[in-house]
């Protein structure tokens, strides 16, 4: 009997542990509300682990302990599912009420974009609608009639002027406010005293940054890039064709990673093998190290280049040369 009674103490003092212990992660993962005291925004950027979110998280007094939250992310195997971007957190939450927040993204107001140098404008409209940054076919319409003044000259269109970088976007932004975003950027990065250098060079800004997307789509190495600047100048000054494929590529309806004899006698104004002079606009959105080359050609006698491999080309004075280059590294 006496036994009994120390089994049945023993029952009896677990169940009132375990229903203790239920009440405190209760309370710990869903009952403790105090936090944060007020509407409270965050940015989380990119690259960051659980724990350094959390620690932002603290820092901001969204959450006080970092164990609960961890607890419980860690429970549920999601500790890599929260995405970077801005978050706005209303007042008195729970830990699994802001693990909800950033997972599913009901607190999200913002969210990161990164856009490629040499990107175009189309690429850049299914990147923003891929990011949860609204549709594709308006931002792609957006961006095509849209005009910007620059240096005095009107652009035709965006193309060329979305500067390629990483931009915290809100969600639901409209078209307009992603232009207003992409295009100021691009102000910013212009070079110094642009207008002036373009004049030097005998062109307009927007046909300098016309050059600079050529050079973004053709350049694989740095050390490149003012070289062959400086080509596509040469051939512009004695009226020679700049026959550039990265505009043939361009003006074809698809995707095309080799141009063919057959692309090179697409009916386009794009079509620098048949129309002398820059293309109408710019062929993709140049950064900020072909923006540079562009208005700072390298002094080069060079009219021709070819792809050698690795990255890297073989420039040539005569076509001869270029010729010599074409059977060398073309075979």
């Amino acid at each position: 009997m006496t036994r009994l009674r120390g089994m049945r103490r023993v029952l009896v003092g677990a169940l009132i542990a375990v229903v203790l212990a239920a009440g405190v992660g209760w309370y710990v993962l869903a009952g403790a509300q105090a936090l944060p005291a007020r509407r409270t925004d965050v940015i989380i950027p990119r690259g960051l682990t659980f724990a350094q979110i959390i620690v932002r998280l603290q820092r901001s007094r969204v959450v006080g302990s970092a164990l609960p939250l961890r607890l419980l992310a860690r429970l549920r195997g999601v500790e890599d599912e929260v995405r970077a971007g801005e978050y706005r957190f209303a007042p008195h939450l729970s830990a699994a009420q802001v693990l909800s927040a950033l997972l599913h993204g009901g607190a999200q107001t913002a969210a990161w974009v990164t856009i490629p140098e040499g990107f175009t404008a189309k690429q850049i409209a299914a990147r923003l609608a891929a990011d949860g940054i609204g549709s594709a076919q308006a931002y792609e319409a957006a961006f095509m009639r849209d005009t910007l003044v620059v240096d005095g000259t009107l652009t035709k269109n965006l193309e060329g002027f979305l500067f390629p970088d990483t931009y915290l976007i809100p969600l639901g932004a409209s078209p307009r406010e992603v232009v207003r975003i992409l295009t100021s950027q691009f102000f910013k990065e212009l070079p110094r005293h642009a207008g002036r250098l373009a004049a030097r060079l005998g062109y307009s800004v927007p046909q300098v940054v016309t050059v600079a997307s050529l050079i973004e789509r053709e350049a694989k190495v740095e050390s490149e890039r003012s070289i062959m600047a400086g080509v596509y100048y040469n051939r512009l000054r004695i009226g020679m064709p700049l026959q550039v494929d990265a505009t043939i590529e361009y003006a074809l309806a698809h995707h095309a990673s080799v141009v063919t004899l057959h692309d090179l006698r697409i009916n386009s104004p794009y079509n620098t093998y048949e129309h002398l002079g820059l293309p109408p606009t710019p062929i993709a959105n140049p950064g900020r190290e072909s923006l540079e080359a562009a208005f700072h050609p390298a002094k080069t006698p060079y009219l021709y280049y070819v792809y050698k491999g690795h990255g890297r080309h073989a420039f040539a004075r005569t076509l001869a040369q270029q010729n010599a280059n074409v059977a060398k590294y073309l075979k």
